[in-house]
């Protein structure tokens, strides 16, 4: 499975970004869960949000109320909307996939979004 991310980019505080996450490949055990993390600069990768193949969806307190993640089974697609962007939200976006949370086999290349 290989996942690509498109749709980071540059935003002032309270603007919006939506992140798109296109997936090729086939595993349906091993996408289960598909999830997007971030990393700032100097700090570890932490998961933001995540949703399971029936579409259960969880959030990091961070970004609760703010983010909404959106899996589109047919399409193969998940997306991440990200509303009132603020600074500390700044950060390399890494579209992830696994068959449990604790283990996320598949990654992409990551999306820089920076919020000034």
């Amino acid at each position: 499975v290989q996942l690509v991310e498109s749709g980071g980019g540059s935003v002032q505080a309270g603007g919006s970004l939506r992140l798109s996450c296109a997936a090729s490949g086939y595993d349906p055990d091993g996408t289960y869960y598909m999830a997007w993390f971030q990393q700032a600069p100097g700090e570890e990768r932490v998961i933001v949000a995540h949703i399971d193949k029936f579409r259960g969806e969880n959030y990091a307190d961070s970004v609760k109320g703010r983010f909404t993640i959106f899996r589109d089974n047919t399409k193969n697609t998940l997306s991440l909307q990200m509303n009132g962007l603020k600074p500390e939200d700044t950060a390399i976006y890494y579209c992830a996939a696994g068959s449990t949370l604790r283990l996320f086999r598949y990654w992409g290349q990551g999306t820089q979004v920076t919020v000034s």
